[in-house]
């Protein structure tokens, strides 16, 4: 293991590498993958094992969408959470901040009791929040004036809302930052004869043309009732009272029992092991009228220190998650309130290094966490794909581009903002297929990420050297596009691919980088002198070090490692391609 002492805090988390996968990504349970993590191969790899949330009660985006923290009785059980434990492996989890699912109790007891609700404000009601911010609109919603929105951040097109429909029959408009979806249900004659007293055979074909109107997508006030138009507001008002949602709401964090929520949810996530927690979505949580409601200033620290306080009682760490331009210095920010954050830059300085056979960035990028203290988790590949939007102001916006055209060459999709040009988000891609599908290539990016600053992220699929999934894509329809790098794969599959050299050697390198004394957060880091088309850094601790020589041309390099008495103890070595 590394040097690093494990209390809870940011400022002492152990740097060794970490797994990141679904629970169902390796044979289909988690108790699959806690089996493969128990084979010899994976002895001493990984210090810590980052669970994607599907391993909780959710419905929706892969498990970002939670109904609550209970386990997810398909995928996982407390017993596989034992056994990783018993593997030495921390825990890391997902606590999103910002939202949750329609079908959470709260949401559910709004739509079955209204006003009448305890939850009432548990969730943002739109209307209450613009109440004197603007006009009501026909539709039933306030229309806050270009002033107060004008500046304002929306992941998606159009104002932020869900209309809920009541108990009483009254739409009320809820903010819904990300995903939503309204589902009608199919009628037959029984149901039509009971709300409007229509014949049989006429509700026969009366129910043949809503159902065929519901599967074309029309809402039931765009059916044309054709001869059967008196009857018109009875079947409306039956399709509309029975209408079911999916999505994503936003929580109050004003409410108390918001407050209450996050210290159940912590104290529930602390006592399955976990030590680490990453914050999903919370820069869209705190919200005022006139603000940006995205990394509001001071609401996000206010909130975070919030969480902080709830956190520290159960001993977990936090890991806030945020995309932001590298030009915007959130990320330095955040290590000035003591927090770690992700590295989203370095898996696309890596790609650029090797495109443009240059160290500059990477170096630059060294320089950066070592001045300004920056902690981080770093990686390659993820669940969400490349990151792009943080690179600008790091990298030119040509630059930028460069890597998206050969990304997408190499079979990746670009994700953009609202469609809108050069509001880069993320390309979504394996790594190993935006590399090339070049084995030399990927084992110099592990060889590299390991001996950058920060804690070592690993994806599965990258580990695997899995390639770019279209027809994934395709099956996923609409919006599939991050299903390009979340290949199930199964557990024999895994096992047989445990003997190809490219996934061999990245175990040999991270099992090096979690046992080698030379690594460590508080370790000491020199970039030695190198051309510019070479990179040469090391590490060093307690008369321990560590040595990476690596030529970002040939893709060739040499790792080497030495005890406190210079004796050697590890030594890689990879041969450059010939010119």
């Amino acid at each position: 293991m590394t040097n690093d002492d494990k209390d809870g805090s940011a400022a002492k988390m152990n740097s060794g590498p970490m797994l990141n996968a679904y629970p169902d990504s390796i044979g289909g349970t988690l108790a699959d993958i806690v089996a493969l993590l128990q084979s010899p191969e994976f002895s001493d790899v990984f210090q810590a094992f980052y669970v994607l949330p599907s391993i909780f009660n959710t419905d929706l985006d892969r498990g970002f969408s939670v109904i609550d923290y209970d386990l997810n009785e398909v995928y996982a059980s407390t017993g596989d959470l034992k056994n990783l434990s018993r593997l030495g492996i921390a825990l890391k989890l997902d606590f999103v901040l910002n939202h949750s699912s329609v079908l959470s109790r709260p949401f559910q007891d709004i739509l079955k009791n209204g006003d009448a609700s305890e939850y009432k404000d548990f969730f943002i009601n739109w209307n209450r929040f613009w109440k004197g911010c603007g006009p009501m609109t026909d539709e039933g919603y306030i229309l806050p004036n270009r002033d107060y929105i004008q500046d304002m951040f929306f992941r998606k097109p159009g104002l932020p809302i869900l209309m809920v429909r009541m108990p009483d029959g009254k739409e009320e408009p809820y903010w819904n930052t990300f995903y939503q979806e309204v589902r009608y249900e199919k009628v037959d004659a029984q149901d039509l004869m009971r709300v409007s007293g229509i014949q049989y055979v006429s509700a026969q074909q009366l129910a043949d043309i809503v159902n065929r109107s519901i599967s074309e997508g029309k809402k039931p006030s765009e059916i044309d009732f054709g001869r059967f138009a008196r009857f018109r507001a009875s079947v409306v008002d039956m399709l509309e009272s029975r209408r079911k949602y999916l999505g994503q709401m936003d929580l109050n964090i004003k409410s108390p029992l918001v407050w209450e929520y996050y210290d159940d949810t912590l104290k529930k996530l602390a006592g399955y092991g976990a030590e680490i927690i990453r914050l999903d979505a919370f820069a869209y949580a705190p919200k005022e009228p006139g603000a940006r409601n995205f990394l509001n200033d001071p609401g996000t620290w206010d909130l975070l220190n919030g969480v902080k306080t709830l956190a520290d009682k159960y001993g977990l760490t936090l890991l806030p998650e945020i995309h932001a331009r590298y030009e915007e210095k959130i990320h330095e920010v955040l290590a000035q309130k003591g927090y770690m954050t992700y590295d989203f830059f370095l898996p696309g300085l890596i790609i650029d290094a090797f495109e443009r056979q240059t160290n500059e960035f990477l170096i630059k990028w060294i320089g950066d966490m070592r001045a300004k203290g920056i902690r981080v988790v770093n990686m390659l590949g993820c669940h969400d794909g490349i990151p792009l939007l943080d690179l600008k102001g790091l990298l030119s916006d040509e630059q930028i581009q460069k890597l998206i055209n050969t990304v997408v060459e190499r079979g990746g999709y670009v994700k953009d903002l609202h469609g809108a040009k050069n509001m880069y988000y993320q390309v979504n891609a394996t790594y190993y297929s935006a590399l090339g599908e070049d084995d030399a290539k990927l084992l110099l990016a592990r060889a590299i990420q390991i001996f950058m600053p920060g804690k070592p992220q690993v994806w599965y699929l990258d580990l695997f050297a899995g390639k770019n999934d279209h027809a994934a894509v395709k099956n996923a329809g609409p919006g599939g596009h991050k299903e390009i790098n979340r290949t199930n794969i199964a557990l024999a599959d895994a096992r047989k691919r445990l003997q190809q050299g490219v996934v061999a050697k990245q175990l040999s390198l991270l099992r090096f980088r979690n046992q080698c004394p030379a690594f460590g957060f508080d370790s000491k880091l020199e970039v030695l002198a190198s051309a510019r088309e070479e990179l040469k850094l090391r590490w060093s601790n307690a008369g321990c070090t560590a040595t990476l020589e690596a030529n970002l041309k040939n893709c060739g390099f040499t790792i080497a490692a030495s005890d406190e008495a210079g004796n050697e103890v590890y030594n890689f070595r990879q041969d450059g391609r010939s010119s």
